[in-house]
């Protein structure tokens, strides 16, 4: 039965069924942006290569968009698959109405999945291309808590944020910075078991840089993966892309910062992205 059918003879299909269709729709749409967005970096860098004779920061990145294009099936596959199946399920005439809620909810899971999953592929695309906007932080970091506070709800895990009380402002690619912090406190709550503590805390009065530190009391990383943490594709979970501290080491290198990591005395990780502060100038101007 084709979904149209059954969209046709349910008149009455609940808000969740609706909503997985939609989004399904969207993020189809989104990932077809990202190997078209794939394809004009590939062709840009190999040109950009050709005229710079084979400069090594040129060549490795070319190398790791080859290495993404190669993963992207890999990596998309198994969701999409998940959700297609969701999906036939929920197209069954007889699938009694909590069974039907309970497949929708799934059906959005995987989809959201993958949609973080784009979303990581295009950040890691765009690259050093990244707008230069002053912003303050302190509605950035609202914005983070709203996403990040159901997520930790989710896990069952406490979630904590310290912030100074002078504004603070910050130069660079707004989407870009608030993305490098989702990956790190997404890591940080994946790390974490029921009843785990994550805090973000953030400092730097006096410096140059705003030091965003992410920490949590979670598994920690095994030693044999902490040379590899921030490589493209290099992952220790058995979902995800392999994207997400490569891109947070590459929004810091595109705005003048840096990333560091270090293992808690408590137990867990330590995560601390340093990004410059806006100049007083632009802050203010």
């Amino acid at each position: 039965m084709l979904v149209d059918d059954v969209m046709t003879s349910h008149p009455s299909e609940d808000a969740e069924l609706r909503q997985a269709f939609a989004l399904f729709s969207e993020t189809s749409e989104k990932l077809a942006e990202a190997y078209l967005e794939l394809q004009s970096q590939v062709g840009r860098l190999t040109s950009e290569l050709a005229a710079a004779n084979g400069e090594l920061a040129r060549r490795e990145r070319l190398s790791a968009l080859g290495e993404m294009a190669a993963q992207v099936a890999h990596q998309l596959r198994t969701p999409l698959a998940t959700a297609l199946l969701y999906a036939g399920h929920l197209a069954r005439p007889q699938l009694k109405e909590a069974d039907r809620v309970r497949f929708a909810e799934k059906t959005l899971a995987r989809l959201r999945y993958l949609e973080r999953l784009i979303q990581d592929m295009l950040l890691f695309v765009k690259g050093a291309q990244m707008s230069g906007e002053v912003f303050a932080l302190p509605p950035l970091l609202d914005e983070l808590m709203q996403i990040m506070e159901p997520q930790a709800m989710l896990h069952g895990v406490a979630l904590t944020l310290g912030v100074p009380a002078e504004a603070l402002y910050l130069q660079g690619d707004r989407q870009a910075i608030a993305g490098a912090l989702v990956n790190l406190l997404e890591n940080a709550l994946q790390a974490c078991s029921p009843g785990g503590k994550v805090s973000l805390q953030v400092a730097g009065q006096g410096s140059p840089f705003v030091a965003f530190r992410v920490e949590d009391d979670g598994v920690g990383i095994p030693e044999s993966a902490r040379e590899r943490l921030f490589e493209p594709f290099f992952t220790t979970r058995g979902e995800g892309s392999g994207l997400g501290l490569a891109i947070v080491r590459q929004v810091a290198d595109a705005h003048g910062g840096w990333v560091e990591w270090a293992p808690r005395e408590e137990g867990g990780s330590r995560f601390t992205l340093y990004l410059p502060f806006a100049a007083l100038e632009h802050a203010h101007g």
